[in-house]
């Protein structure tokens, strides 16, 4: 539209002998234009398509194409404004939010970065601010309010007595509160959350990650909590109804309404494996498991996942296996044939938490384009 004023107000001044000839220029500039939108609006739909992932290995967030693997680049470069243990991340008002873990500082943060460009604009939450997360990790953005809720794993002072929250940030990053879960008797150490299709927010939690206690290794949870009552509702599972629920961390939902979450092996038990286990959405009974790596081999594991483009699950593997390190799993959850669309020793180091552009801020659902 500047480029047709321009023209517009550079003709103006030639009068009706010069008004035709202008108007041939115009109507030029109109093709030009409306074949550049077709173009951007095929570059748009492919870079839909692409999948940010924080890498915990040098923090960035790198940009890999959800099709061909291709590896796109760094979109927020290492360590950019301070970036130091990407986590959780969300596109929302065309920003995308990064939570930073602040790895070796006082508090952890959460940054804005522009959602086309990658470039700094600020922080959401500062690691100064009086109410900003010790120990941040999953994030999501919705609920009655539009809020951000944002998951703190605790352990302040490497202490077990000091618990985790959800906690709750306006969109100009204001404290709003901590969820209530004075109902949960359990210790509390949050690490994912998402809205489920009945409205509730799902929260993945673990048992204290400094803990001496092997069995407290074994501890898994998935809660509800009441987003209008800003408080603890129920268990929707755990490891005593699901005994391969250990440790979990990042969660979906499928087309279907289940849930898929990330749960990691028994180090006591050689039979055991890292696997991304299938919850009933209405029952939280196990349905399935993919596992991501076999009995007694070298562990390879994954922090969060992702669904995608036609209705693949996204799984970014770490670990300590050199020949599956940095790899990223695009998986059938169906038949749970999965394709290695990023090799181990690529791009990727140690890749985390990951998401579309079309990515619900709130249930992570992926959105057609």
């Amino acid at each position: 539209m500047i480029a047709r004023s321009l023209i517009a107000s550079r003709c103006g001044f030639l009068h009706a002998k010069r008004r035709s000839p202008c108007r041939n220029v115009l109507r030029s500039f109109v093709l030009s234009a409306a074949l550049g939108m077709s173009a951007l609006s095929v570059g748009q739909s492919s870079s839909a398509k692409d999948l940010f992932i924080g890498d915990a290995g040098d923090s960035s967030v790198k940009q890999i194409n959800a099709s061909s693997g291709a590896f796109r680049g760094a979109f927020v470069a290492a360590g950019s404004a301070g970036l130091n243990g990407p986590t959780g991340m969300i596109f929302t008002d065309d920003e995308l939010v990064v939570v930073n873990q602040n790895v070796g500082g006082s508090n952890g943060e959460i940054f804005r970065f522009d959602g086309e460009t990658g470039m700094f604009l600020g922080k959401l939450v500062a690691s100064s601010d009086l109410n900003a997360p010790f120990a941040p990790r999953g994030i999501v953005r919705g609920g009655p309010d539009h809020a951000f809720y944002v998951a703190d794993d605790g352990t302040r002072a490497n202490d077990c007595a000091n618990q985790g929250d959800v906690k709750v940030y306006s969109e100009s990053g204001a404290f709003l509160g901590n969820l209530d879960r004075s109902a949960f008797a359990p210790a509390f150490y949050p690490r994912g959350v998402v809205f489920g299709p009945d409205g509730m927010l799902y929260v993945s939690a673990r048992g204290c990650p400094i803990s001496a206690n092997p069995n407290d290794s074994l501890i898994g949870y998935v809660l509800r909590f009441d987003p209008r009552k800003k408080a603890f509702a129920d268990v929707f599972a755990s490891n005593k109804t699901v005994p391969d629920l250990h440790r979990p961390e990042g969660l979906v939902f499928d087309r279907e309404g289940n849930l898929w979450v990330t749960s990691f092996r028994n180090a006591g038990d050689a039979s055991d494996t890292d696997k991304i286990l299938k919850l009933g959405g209405k029952t939280g009974v196990l349905l399935d498991k993919l596992e991501l790596s076999k009995p007694g081999a070298a562990r390879a594991f994954a922090q969060a996942i992702i669904f995608g483009p036609d209705g693949k699950l996204f799984i970014p593997i770490t670990g300590n296996d050199t020949t599956t390190t940095g790899q990223l799993r695009r998986c059938n959850p169906t038949t749970k044939v999965c394709d290695n669309i990023v090799q181990a020793g690529g791009a990727l180091q140690q890749p985390f938490y990951l998401i579309f552009r079309n990515s619900n801020p709130a249930t992570l659902n992926y959105e057609r384009e």
